[in-house]
C-alpha cells in the first residue's frame, strides 16, 4: 500500500482506496494519518490507535487534534469518507449517502489498514457531528472492534424532540423513495463557517473545495438516512465501550446571525443531544463546555484547551 504526502504536508500522509458498499458499488474513501513516531509502543507492547470521522460537508484538517492524540500515546488516523473532502469525485454529489451503513465498508477497511500498521485489538473511534452518529451506529454493529468511543457534538437527534424527527421523516420519505437525490429547498446558513474560518471571524484555514461555506445541498435520500440513524439511537444502542460526549453548554440556531453564535453551538440543539446521549450505552460521560462551538476543538483557544483537558482526563480514566 502506497501512502502519499497529504495536503496538510509535513508529517501527514494519505491513502485513497475503494470499498464496496452494501449495494456492491465501489466508493472512494481516503485515510489520513500522522506519521507514527518510530518505535513508539503503548504499555503492553502494542500500539494504540484512534480513527477520526468528520462531520457532514466536512473533511479532516485539525492538526492540533492529531497532535493531542499522539501526545496521549495513540497513532492518529482520520477518514475522509466517500463524497467528502479528499474523497470527492466530480461525478458524485458532495456529501450524499442514501444509507449510513454505506460507510461501513470503508470504516472496516480503514480499521484493517490500521491494524496492519501495528495496532492490535480494538481501536478508539472518534466522530464529529454526523460522523459522531455514524461512529455510534458502526460501534453497535462492530462492538468487538472499538475500545473507546469519543463523540464531539454528535448529531443524535433533531432540534427540539423526537416529534420533530418523526414529522420530518413523514415528509421526506415519499420524496426520498422516488427521487432520493432531489435537493430540498431549505434555508442556507453560513453562520458556523463564519465562526471557524480564518477567511471570516475564525482561526482555521479551510479549503473551500472540501468544506463549502454553505455546506453541500441537502438531498432527500441523505436526510432520510440521517433520520433513520437517529431513530435507532432513540431506541437505545447498548454500546459496551466507554463513551465520551463533548458538547457546548448552549445553542444558537437562528436563521439570522447573532453574536451568541461565537460561543455556542450554531448547528445543533445541545440540550436535546445531551439527553439523547444517555441512550448510547452503559457507560456514558457527557461534558458540557461553556463557550464551545459546534466542533468543540475548533473553539477559541481557551475553550478548546478546556475541551482537551476534559478529553485527557477521560482518557486517563478509561484509555
Amino acid at each position: 500500500m502506497q501512502w502519499q504526502q497529504d495536503i496538510l504536508g509535513g508529517d501527514f500522509e494519505s491513502h485513497s482506496f475503494a470499498a464496496a458498499g452494501p449495494d456492491g458499488v465501489d466508493r472512494t474513501a481516503t485515510l489520513v494519518r500522522l506519521r507514527p513516531s518510530p518505535g513508539r509502543d503503548a504499555a503492553g507492547g502494542g500500539r494504540r490507535a484512534v480513527l477520526f470521522l468528520h462531520g457532514w460537508s466536512d473533511y479532516f484538517f485539525n492538526v492540533d487534534l492529531a497532535l493531542f492524540w499522539a501526545s496521549a500515546g495513540y497513532d492518529f488516523y482520520a477518514l475522509d469518507m466517500h463524497n467528502h473532502g479528499r474523497s470527492l469525485r466530480p461525478e458524485s454529489p458532495g456529501g450524499y449517502v442514501a444509507d449510513l451503513a454505506a460507510y461501513d465498508a470503508e470504516i472496516e477497511e480503514a480499521f484493517r489498514i490500521i491494524r496492519e500498521a501495528g495496532a492490535p485489538g480494538p481501536l478508539a473511534l472518534m466522530g464529529h457531528s454526523t460522523g459522531g452518529l455514524v461512529a455510534a451506529l458502526w460501534t453497535t454493529r462492530h462492538p468487538e472492534a472499538v475500545s473507546l468511543l469519543v463523540l464531539n457534538s454528535p448529531w443524535l437527534e433533531m432540534h427540539g424532540s423526537s416529534l420533530v424527527r418523526r414529522a420530518a421523516s413523514s415528509m421526506v420519505r415519499p420524496v426520498a423513495r422516488f427521487r432520493p437525490q432531489a435537493v430540498l429547498r431549505l434555508p442556507e446558513r453560513g453562520h458556523y463557517w463564519r465562526t471557524i474560518s480564518s477567511a471570516a471571524d475564525g482561526e482555521w484555514p479551510l479549503d473551500e473545495r472540501y468544506r463549502p461555506r454553505l455546506a453541500f445541498p441537502v438531498r432527500a435520500g441523505w436526510l432520510k438516512a440521517v433520520l433513520a440513524g437517529q431513530a435507532k439511537v432513540a431506541r437505545g444502542l447498548e454500546i459496551e465501550a466507554p463513551v465520551l460526549v463533548l458538547l457546548s453548554k448552549g445553542s444558537a440556531n437562528g436563521l439570522l446571525w447573532s453574536e451568541e453564535m461565537r460561543r455556542t453551538d450554531a448547528v445543533l440543539d445541545v440540550n436535546t443531544i445531551s439527553a439523547r446521549a444517555l441512550t448510547l450505552g452503559r457507560t456514558v460521560t457527557v461534558e458540557r463546555i461553556d463557550g464551545a462551538l459546534h466542533d468543540v476543538f475548533l473553539s477559541p483557544q481557551p475553550i478548546r484547551a478546556d475541551a482537551y483537558r476534559r478529553l485527557g482526563r477521560w482518557l486517563r480514566a478509561y484509555g
